[in-house]
């Protein structure tokens, strides 16, 4: 009997329609972070790997921590490549985010690197983290993995907002993430979120989302940004990083701290 391997109840929670919260990770690589973030009431956790320069040998330890947390441990990779992907998915990752994605073609590499056949091309690698190193029917375990792992498109410049719906169209691919900074510095107006152009642009990923049964992700910096990107549809949402909550929360206390005595 091929026992069933951990489940992704943040991909079935957003598949069916629903909300989900996680934090992104750049710095805090520490054995107790899953946990804590857990305790936190936190759904998952990207473990980013393209501005944090952490090794994969980092990564695979993450995974490792966030078995029995209930946390869905994802990864953010640096770039589209086979050989970024599917060794992170086969150190345990339940989740890959791609920067970047511009095209329909890129978004279906995405798509089929993530997965085994029939539903992509990922190679095949069984006994190891992924599959908490268990036995059983590769076929069984092909389908578990491929019904856990949640791709997400990481749509963030001009380009790949032009091609929006054709991204969002790939099957398999499961989030459309809206990166809010490098797009509208593609755009030429850097951190205007205000702008009508970028209002557009959200619109546009937002109604492709609908379109094609995808969720929408989004990173927010705040609780009212986090509400606000709510409300406008976002399903998906990081609520901050590691570093911007604790640099936040930290320096709140101590400016509290300093105007007590009138420092």
């Amino acid at each position: 009997m091929t026992p069933e391997m951990r489940p992704n109840l943040v991909r079935a929670r957003l598949m069916a329609g629903g909300l989900s919260y996680g934090i992104m990770a750049f710095e805090f690589f520490t054995p107790g972070f899953c946990q804590i973030a857990a305790n936190a009431g936190a759904d998952f956790v990207i473990f980013d790997m393209e501005h944090s320069g952490v090794s994969i040998d980092t990564i695979k330890a993450q995974m490792a921590f966030a078995r029995g947390t209930g946390v869905a441990p994802f990864v953010r990779v640096p770039g589209l490549y086979y050989h970024l992907i599917a060794p992170i998915l086969d150190a345990g990752a339940m989740g890959i985010m791609v920067p970047m994605i511009e095209t329909r073609e890129q978004a279906g590499k995405l798509a089929a690197w993530s997965r085994f056949r029939p539903e992509g091309v990922r190679g095949l690698g069984f006994g190891v983290a992924h599959d908490d190193y268990s036995h059983g029917g590769i076929v069984e375990r092909m389908k578990q993995a491929n019904a856990r792992t949640l791709t997400i498109a990481l749509i963030e410049t001009a380009e790949g907002i032009r091609n929006v719906d054709a991204i969002l169209s790939v099957p398999g691919i499961d989030v459309g993430w809206l990166g809010h900074y490098d797009l509208t510095n593609t755009m030429g107006i850097t951190a205007e979120f205000g702008a009508p152009d970028f209002r557009a642009a959200v619109d546009s990923l937002l109604a492709a989302c609908q379109r094609h049964g995808k969720a929408p992700g989004f990173l927010a910096g705040s609780l009212p940004m986090a509400r606000e990107w709510r409300e406008k549809g976002f399903r998906c949402l990081c609520y901050g990083t590691d570093v911007g909550l604790f640099q936040s929360a930290f320096a709140e206390g101590i400016s509290a701290l300093r105007a007590d005595k009138g420092d």
